[in-house]
């Protein structure tokens, strides 16, 4: 194998793949990327198993053929490289691939490329398209709530729901729960509901804002999804196991229904969190008219803003984990948003007051007098 290849070309999509590209598997050959050139063009691969990633690869194909490196390091050795073109050869008898750059030389021993694995192909006539746009803005509504702990890997996932006219993604880590419902512009030809590990959904998000294809065609298998964006494909293994019924969790009524400029809320919880520190809880403290949010750290300090609020009855304080209120605020960057309660100790709901159906439940914290 040999090909000849712009080095920023090369570089960019190197970077891509390697994050990818696993960093702890006993299999040596998953830490590495896989450079895969034929008559038809010259591609890149990395996988951790969980995830898979192919980019083309605009290159001069000289000789075809397949080889495997280790992917930090030809990142590395590809971002320090002399001039703009590159040379890499594969040298089978000293199994190690060359790399010439002006007059900078490099030989990278190469690794098993039996060890890595095939990648599944994409299916076009169960594929179903979606806007790039409305499905990554949809996804990065909710991923901040799935779980990162790998103890439980069914909440580690993205619950997609993908009807006829409608797309929802359901995330939670069981101390919050994220549901985002998008109206699409035109109909899908099949519905499908799979839970997908939040990991790919970021990476996916990532890899489209620099894409200039408007749509992407999704084909989902009995353990695998597939992403096609172009020449570009994402694969992800799917979770196995029973996504907790969030509808169950979401309360059907509340006591309370508070109306708050966004902005104004979230820009007052950014400022009192500085001082919940140590696991203090952020309080809110509502009395008819006004809203008290203050927070207290042993040994740091404390602080305190109030601001006007339409709420009526009872003197009501709950306590919420700072950072999750935040997220969950941050995602209505805009309008007005809806704070529903019931009791201290029952979770609070905020909602995008406008028509963009986003709902993020967060339960409460115990406060102690």
């Amino acid at each position: 194998m040999k090909i000849s290849i712009e080095r920023e070309i090369l570089l960019a999509q190197l970077q891509a793949t390697g994050r990818v590209a696993s960093t702890r598997s006993a299999i040596q050959a998953l830490s590495g990327v896989q450079i895969v050139a034929s008559s038809s063009g010259c591609e890149l691969r990395a996988t951790d198993m969980d995830i898979g990633l192919r980019v083309p690869l605009e290159a001069e194909v000289i000789r075809e053929g397949v080889v495997v490196l280790p992917a930090r390091l030809l990142l590395d050795v590809i971002r320090s490289l002399p001039t703009d073109r590159v040379t890499l050869e594969l040298r089978s008898a000293e199994q190690d691939a060359e790399i010439i750059s002006g007059s900078a030389t490099f030989h990278l021993r190469t690794l098993r490329a039996e060890d890595f694995p095939p990648f599944p192909e994409p299916d076009p006539e169960s594929a179903v398209a979606l806007p790039v746009d409305t499905f990554v803005a949809t996804a990065l509504k909710v991923a901040g709530s799935a779980s990162r702990d790998d103890t439980r890997p069914v909440l580690t996932g993205i619950l997609i729901s993908a009807s006829e006219r409608e797309l929802r993604m359901v995330a939670t880590d069981s101390y919050r729960l994220s549901v985002k419902e998008t109206v699409l512009d035109t109909p899908l030809a099949r519905a499908f509901e799979v839970n997908v590990p939040a990991r790919a959904l970021q990476e996916l998000a990532r890899i489209a804002t620099q894409a200039t294809e408007e749509q992407f065609n999704i084909s989902v298998r009995q353990n695998q999804i597939l992403f096609v964006l172009g020449r570009l494909i994402l694969s992800s293994r799917l979770i196995d196991g029973q996504f907790p019924n969030y509808r169950q969790l979401l309360p059907e009524s509340f006591e309370h229904e508070l109306r708050v400029a966004s902005s104004e809320l979230t820009d007052v919880v950014r400022r009192i969190s500085l001082l919940a520190q140590k696991n203090a809880p952020l309080r809110l403290s509502f009395k008819p008219g006004e809203l008290t949010v203050s927070a207290q750290t042993p040994d740091v300090g404390e602080a305190l803003e109030a601001l006007p609020v339409a709420f009526q009855g009872e003197p009501l304080e709950i306590g919420f984990n700072p950072e999750f209120l935040r997220a969950g605020l941050e995602v209505i960057a805009q309008g007005d948003v809806l704070v529903k309660l019931i009791s201290p100790l029952r979770p609070g709901l905020i909602e995008a007051a406008d028509e963009s159906r986003f709902q993020y439940l967060i339960m409460p914290i115990r406060l102690n007098v």
